[in-house]
Parts: C-alpha cells; structure tokens; sequence
C-alpha cells in the first residue's frame, strides 16, 4: 500500500515537472527574479526595498523547492548530475542560499543571485541548443580568431611603421596600432583615422580598404558559416536521435502487445484445457 502511494507520488511530481505550465511559471519567476536584480540598483525606499528582499527570498525557497522537484522526478540520480545543465542549476541555487549580509562572500552571493537570470537558458529547450551549438563552435572559431590576430598584427605592424609620423596616438606602436585597427574593424569614426593618414600618404585608403574586407566581411562570416554549420548538424542529429527514440518506442509498444495478446492466448487454452 505505501510502495504504491509512493508511486503515485512520484508520477504526479513527474507530471507537475514536466508540465508546460509549471515551465511557463519557472520561467515567469525567473524574470521576477531579474527584474528584482535590476530594481536593487536603484535608490529605494526601504519598504520597497524591504518588499523586494522578502521577494527575493520567496524566489530563493521557490528555486529550491523546483531544483528538488526535478532531481526527485529523475529516474537515474546519477544521471541528473551529468547533466550539466542541472549541475549549473543547482550551483546557482545553492549559491542564492547564501546570506546576503556584510561578510566576505557578499559579492559572490551577489553575483549568483545576478546569474539567477541565466537559468532561463537551462528552461528553454531552444536556448539551450543555441547554447550547445555555440559551445560546440568555439574551437573552430578559435582557428578563425587565431587567422584574425594574425592578420590584425600584419596590418598593426605596417600601420606603425607608416603612420606612426602622422599620429603618435594612433600608430605608436604595435600594440596601439592593433587598438587603433580594432576601431577601424567595428567601424567606430574609421573614416577620421583615414583621412588623417591620407593627408600623407594619399593611397592610404587601399590599407584601410583591404583590411576592413578581411576583417568585418571575410572572417565575420567565416564565423556566422561555422556557428551555422554546427547548428545545422545539431538540428540534424536531434532529428535522428528523436527518429530513433519514436521507433524504439513504437518497438516497445509492439513488444508489449504481443507479450498481452500470448498472455490471452494462454488464458484462452488454459480455460479450453478446463472445459474438456
């Protein structure tokens, strides 16, 4: 009788957790709790600012009440912590718990309270593909970053060799030339640092030309390619992986009526055998 209450427990957990309204809720406390965050930047009265404590407590309980309700919904224990968007979660959580008061970890309570806010990427399923994919993408995107130094340390280094006369702030040296050529590549007032040079060197704009179509066109989207590519073989893997989840259930439906319809079977001639 307790084995099966417990059972019945145990799936309505399973079903208040997997419900898209309890998920609507989590993710509507989640921004409570940011908009929280942002309001205790600014000056309050205290009973506002009191009110927003009491709430930012509710939010810590809640989080934990939540964080529990998914690892006891979890058939595998050990599974839920190789997740590691459990593992975050419950980092997060854990942290809030820490009392925010005059203390050595006031910041870090803090801070975990402000990345509170990021859980709605461990919530929404499609966050979290964006997410993995991006992750996925990082070592090819370092390559590319990598290509990119290289490129901007070529052009810093012609760039101080020729410029340096004509501004000493812009072109002094190496390291100023690449700041300078990375004002240049997020176009901020580019034109101004080419005209200067121009006044000099009139087919200096065949420099800046160059190194704008490397830099912003070529190795931008050689990057938005990579982030692309990695998400469409994601997309593509999830299909499969969602194929085969749906044939081995639909195996395991088939198995299990054909194990009821032997078990009637055999009932059928047991009670046959009966009658003769």
């Amino acid at each position: 009788m307790d084995m099966s209450r417990s059972g019945n427990w145990l799936a309505l957990m399973k079903r208040v957790e997997r419900s898209v309204w309890f998920q609507g809720f989590i993710i509507s406390i989640i921004i409570v709790a940011a908009l929280t965050v942002g309001a205790k930047t600014y000056s309050l009265p205290y009973g506002v600012e009191a009110a927003i404590n009491y709430l930012d407590a509710f939010i810590t309980v809640f989080f934990l009440v939540e964080i529990s309700l998914r690892f006891i919904a979890c058939d595998d224990k050990k599974r839920f912590f190789r997740d590691p968007w459990n593992i975050f979660d419950t980092v997060i959580v854990v942290g809030s718990l820490i009392p925010v008061s005059d203390t050595e970890m006031i910041l870090v309570a803090r801070l975990l309270r402000v990345f509170r806010v990021l859980r709605l990427v461990s919530i929404i399923p499609d966050l979290r593909f964006l997410i993995n994919a991006l992750l996925k993408a990082i070592p090819k995107m370092g390559y590319i970053a990598l290509l990119m130094f290289i490129i901007f340390y070529i052009f810093a280094a012609v760039g101080s060799i020729f410029f340096h006369q004509v501004n000493e702030d812009l072109w002094g040296d190496i390291a100023i030339s690449m700041l300078t050529l990375f004002r240049v590549a997020t176009f901020e007032d580019w034109t101004d640092v080419m005209y200067e040079t121009m006044t000099v060197y009139p087919f200096s704009w065949i420099f800046y030309i160059v190194f704008i179509f490397l830099t912003a066109f070529v190795f931008l989207n050689m990057m938005v390619g990579v982030v692309l590519d990695v998400m469409t073989r994601e997309t593509v893997q999830e299909e499969h992986e969602n194929q085969e989840n749906h044939h081995q259930a639909l195996v395991t439906q088939i198995s299990e009526l054909q194990a009821q319809v032997a078990r009637l079977a055999d009932k059928i001639d047991a009670q046959q055998d009966r009658k003769e």
